[in-house]
C-alpha cells in the first residue's frame, strides 16, 4: 500500500526509522532505507564537517532517500549564575567518582536556526529530506531548502505546534507522542508540555491538519504501525525499536539496560540535557532531578554537565548517569539486523490490517 507519505518520501513502505543522535549510524539509515523504509541522521550535534561525512558515507551504502534531522531550539542564553548552581548541585555524585564538576559549561553545539554554515551544506547537498524537532527555523531558510527540492518535515506535540508546521509550509507532520524515547519536541518547554498521546495527537491532528501525518511514540512492531495508520497517519517513525540493530552505535551498557527489566520502567527528565527527554530510569531521574534542585542552565549547555557526570561515572564501570533515551515500547525491543528487522515489521503490519 502506497500512502502519501511514502509517495511524498520516494519510500515503499510507511516506515521511517527515528533519527536518533548519538544512536543513528550511516549503516543504519542506509540499511532501513535500502529495506523500502526512510533511514534518519540525527545531525543536530555534528558539525559542518562531520555532516559532510556523514551524508558521504550514507550515500556510499544506499542510493535510497534518507532524512537528516535538525534541532531548531531557541539558541541557548549563557547565565554563569545558573550554571555555577547547577554544578555545585552535581558536586556530590561527581565526588562519589572521585572527580570535580568542570570549572564552567559550554555550549557543545549550535542551534540550526543559527547555523548559516549548515544551511549551506544542506543546499549544497541537497539530502532528499529533512525534518526539524523543538521548532522551526526562519521562513528564509524553508524556502531555500525546499526551492532546493528538499522534502521537509516537522514534529509537533500539540495542535498549536501543528498549526505553526502547516503554516510555515513544511510537508508532513510528526505527531510526537508523549510515549517517544528521547527529547520532546516541544516548541518552548518553559510554557509546559501537554503531553498528549501518540494515538490521540494522530487523531487531533487528523481532524484538524491537512498535512500528511507520522505518527511517533511508542509504536514497536507491525500492529502500532497498522494501528497508527487506521487513525489517520500516513506513516509511523520507531526510534526505540532500531536501538538494539547491530548497526547503531548503542553500547553495550546501553543494550545490556534496554534487554532487562529496566526497559519497563521510562520517564522523563530534562537534568540529563535541560530540556524533558525520556529514558531508561536511572539516578538521574531519581535523584539529580530531585527537590530542591537549582534550575537548569538552558539546553543544550546543561547538557555539558550531564555527559561530564556520566564521563566520571562511566569510567569506573557505573552507568546510572547515562543518556539511554528510550519510549514507552522499550520492552518490546527486538536484536535484530535493521533490514531482518524491517522484513519482520513489514510483515506484521500487512497481517495487521
Amino acid at each position: 500500500m502506497s500512502t502519501t507519505a511514502c509517495r511524498l518520501l520516494g519510500i515503499q513502505h510507511p516506515i521511517i526509522q527515528a533519527p536518533m543522535a548519538g544512536v543513528s549510524t550511516p549503516r543504519l539509515a542506509a540499511a532501513v532505507s535500502n529495506a523500502g523504509g526512510l533511514g534518519s541522521l540525527g545531525i543536530g550535534a555534528s558539525t559542518v564537517a562531520q555532516v559532510r561525512a556523514l551524508i558521504a558515507e550514507t550515500r556510499a551504502l544506499t542510493a535510497q532517500p534518507f532524512n537528516l534531522n535538525l534541532f531548531c531550539h531557541r539558541p541557548a542564553q549563557a547565565d554563569p549564575a545558573r550554571e555555577a548552581a547547577w554544578l555545585a548541585h552535581l558536586r556530590p555524585w561527581f565526588g562519589e567518582f572521585g572527580a570535580s564538576p568542570p570549572a564552567s559549561l559550554h555550549e557543545p553545539y549550535p542551534s540550526f536556526v543559527n547555523d548559516a554554515a549548515m544551511l549551506e551544506l544542506l543546499l549544497a547537498e541537497r539530502p532528499a529530506v529533512v525534518s526539524f524537532h523543538f521548532g522551526l527555523p526562519d521562513a528564509e531558510v524553508i524556502a531555500a531548502l525546499k526551492a532546493a527540492g528538499i522534502v521537509l518535515m516537522a514534529s509537533a506535540t500539540s495542535l498549536e505546534e501543528a498549526a505553526q508546521v502547516e503554516q510555515a509550509g513544511i510537508d508532513l507532520l510528526i505527531a510526537q507522542g508523549v510515549e517517544a524515547g528521547g527529547h520532546r519536541g516541544v516548541f518552548a518547554p518553559e510554557r509546559g508540555d501537554a503531553g498528549i498521546g501518540t494515538l490521540a495527537l494522530v487523531r487531533l491532528f487528523a481532524q484538524q491538519a491537512r498535512l500528511p501525518l507520522i505518527a511517533a511514540g511508542g509504536i514497536m512492531d507491525g500492529a502500532g504501525i497498522a494501528a497508527a495508520l487506521a487513525l489517520g497517519a500516513s506513516a509511523a517513525q520507531l526510534g526505540t525499536a532500531f536501538i538494539l540493530c547491530p548497526e547503531s552505535s548503542a553500547n553495550a551498557a546501553y543494550r545490556e539496560a534496554l534487554h532487562s527489566p529496566r526497559a519497563q520502567h521510562t520517564a522523563i527528565t530534562a537534568a540529563i540535557s535541560g530540556r524533558p527527554a525520556r529514558g531508561l530510569v536511572n539516578r538521574m531521574h531519581t535523584e539529580v532531578d530531585g527537590p530542591g534542585a537549582p534550575p537548569l542552565p538552558d539546553y543544550p549547555i546543561a547538557y555539558d554537565a550531564g555527559k561530564a557526570l556520566h564521563a566520571a561515572a562511566s569510567a569506573q564501570g557505573n552507568h546510572e548517569f547515562a543518556a539511554h533515551w528510550a519510549g514507552q515500547g522499550a520492552p518490546l525491543s527486538r536484536a535484530l539486523p535493521a533490514a531482518e528487522l524491517m522484513s519482520v515489521l513489514v510483515e506484521e503490519w500487512r497481517q495487521s490490517r
